[in-house]
């Protein structure tokens, strides 16, 4: 349960073997721009949860799924009122959502990008834009040496930062600014590991940036090589911030659901970069999800 969608992957999994997707399934939610002044999950984005992680519970049963990991990330976790929503879907559903903290995030994303490219690549440093959350982390094992997580994500900035579509120039510099500001201190704990080796990106928001500069379509498969460079990416921000949000609909690569936010997830993805020195990364398919499922098998291995 993301702060843009609620998606259920099914998967054929077992230890050792790579999880292969058997059915796809998610609505979209937009969770994140349900908070009230407040910062609690309103009373319509309650009931929008609700109804569909019970949708999601009943596919899974028509499936014949043997087991259902069910996870919240940031919307709900920054909610004030969050343990009232995990009661309240729990009573309605019988799932309990478990909330994964932002450190969390980091760390089953990274753990997702090491095992898609393996040991060979040395270091590896991940950045993931989320609905709600922007995470960093780096490190040479599958455990990270350094994973941070910020308030930085698309949908959230898009509906804190943005009331004109297309947004403002003068508040497009202010937000640049606002998430500059957010990553200095991370910009230097970074410096006191090192950033050598494979810089990856991963996340809906990644591939998508990618696709606007270039990349390969989805059709064309996980294995295809994709890249997102910094000049690209700077290119990119000048043209898509002076559209509209349904003209960025019409872009090829770019869903409807996602065109409002793209500007801000753009410059959350340049600021990340320049923080850290990067001027260009790797997009992988594998990200939260599938850290979440490969932590499982491995559990299930140790046991």
């Amino acid at each position: 349960m993301g702060s843009n969608t609620v998606h259920l992957v099914a998967v054929d999994a077992r230890a050792g073997g790579r999880p292969t997707p058997m059915s796809d399934w998610k609505t979209g939610l937009r969770l994140v721009e349900t908070l009230d002044d407040d910062g609690a999950i309103d009373a319509k984005g309650l009931k929008k949860l609700t109804s569909a992680v019970e949708e999601a519970a009943d596919l899974v049963v028509k499936l014949g799924c043997e087991e259902m990991i069910a996870f919240a990330t940031s919307a709900v976790r920054s909610a004030t009122n969050s343990d009232d929503v995990l009661d309240h879907v729990e009573q309605e559903t019988g799932v309990r959502l478990r909330v994964l903290t932002g450190a969390d995030e980091a760390r089953l994303t990274f753990l997702a990008a090491r095992r898609w490219y393996g040991w060979s690549v040395g270091r590896i440093t991940n950045l993931d834009i989320g609905g709600g959350s922007f995470e960093l982390s780096t490190g040479s094992d599958e455990d990270p040496d350094l994973a941070l997580s910020f308030d930085l994500g698309a949908g959230r900035l898009t509906h804190h930062w943005f009331d004109t579509d297309p947004p403002e120039r003068k508040k497009i510099n202010m937000l640049r600014d606002y998430i500059d500001a957010e990553l200095a201190d991370a910009a230097r704990q970074f410096k006191t590991v090192g950033v050598d080796g494979l810089a990856v990106g991963t996340s809906k928001t990644f591939r998508t940036l990618a696709r606007l500069t270039g990349a390969a379509p989805s059709s064309a498969g996980p294995y295809i090589q994709r890249t997102l460079t910094a000049p690209g990416l700077r290119q990119l921000i000048a043209f898509i911030s002076r559209m509209t949000a349904a003209d960025r609909a019409e872009l090829e690569g770019i869903s409807a659901d996602r065109s409002h936010q793209i500007v801000a997830g753009a410059l959350v993805a340049e600021a990340g970069m320049r923080a850290l020195g990067l001027e260009k990364i790797e997009i992988c398919p594998w990200a939260l999800r599938e850290g979440v499922i490969l932590q499982r098998l491995d559990k299930g291995l140790a046991e």
